[in-house]
């Protein structure tokens, strides 16, 4: 699981200097592509249910599952999620980021660092013997402190051997409510934030999940293991490496 989350983040790492105004997604979706492959994993999603590429790359109001495509250009004050899992050694390992594309507004801007800190204040109820309620609550109560929505239609998910296992995380709830954390487990925790409301359309495509209004929506997803004292991220990139936020508080963050 090291391993294979270790890539994933790397791949994070690699494709983020080509998220620049003018490229288009499927250029991003083969770049990440090759470079998965020269490092001895392949990409999970690709034929995954049906999924027609190696990554998901999201645009602007696209929630998740946004198909990489020829002819989705970026432009200059986008924001952009890419999400990328790789499976390794016999393991998955999942994370996503929302890069900016140029120059962001300060609205957008905000949108992607409150739902950044929102992720990190849902790993850090992560412990024995919590509950998975209580990653929910404290990431709605973080989300709605800035007036924005929680997708409550998808989750994270347990991980390993499979892409998707139980238990379903989901990024609302009540805590103390929900499945018990125990150590050993691995999941992620994938936060989908919208400026507007929380509802969401699939497009025709049958994967593209878009805000039902029209507005920005960011996440970000790292993959977590429970510890006998708490949580371990397997997918830290090099930046937070380096901050050391592993274990972390919000301070750095806010």
């Amino acid at each position: 699981m090291r391993a294979s989350c270790r890539l994933a983040a790397d791949t994070l790492d690699y494709i983020e200097p080509f998220v620049q105004p003018g490229v288009n997604t499927l250029k991003l979706n083969d770049l990440c592509h090759k470079f998965i492959l020269e490092h001895g994993a392949i990409p999970s999603p690709l034929n995954y249910h049906g999924f027609p590429k190696s990554i998901c790359i999201s645009p602007n109001q696209v929630i998740c599952h946004g198909i990489p495509k020829r002819k989705v250009v970026l432009k200059s004050g986008d924001i952009v999620n890419l999400d990328v899992t790789v499976f390794l050694n016999g393991f998955h390992g999942d994370t996503n980021r929302t890069f900016f594309v140029g120059e962001v507004a300060s609205h957008a801007k905000k949108l992607v660092d409150v739902t950044y800190q929102c992720m990190w204040r849902g790993i850090e109820q992560v412990r024995p013997s919590g509950r998975i309620g209580d990653i929910g609550a404290a990431i709605t109560l973080l989300a709605h402190s800035h007036n924005y929505s929680v997708v409550e239609d998808y989750c994270g998910h347990g991980i390993g051997r499979e892409f998707h296992e139980d238990p379903q995380v989901v990024h609302f709830g009540q805590a103390g409510t929900g499945h018990e954390m125990k150590a050993g487990m691995t999941f992620t925790i994938e936060p989908m934030i919208n400026v507007g409301k929380k509802e969401c359309k699939v497009l025709k495509d049958k994967w593209t999940v878009e805000t039902y209004d029209n507005s920005l929506s960011a996440q970000f997803e790292h993959t977590i293991l429970v510890t006998d004292v708490g949580y371990e991220v397997l997918t830290l990139g090099t930046r937070e490496r380096e901050l050391n936020v592993n274990p972390t508080t919000s301070s750095h963050l806010s």
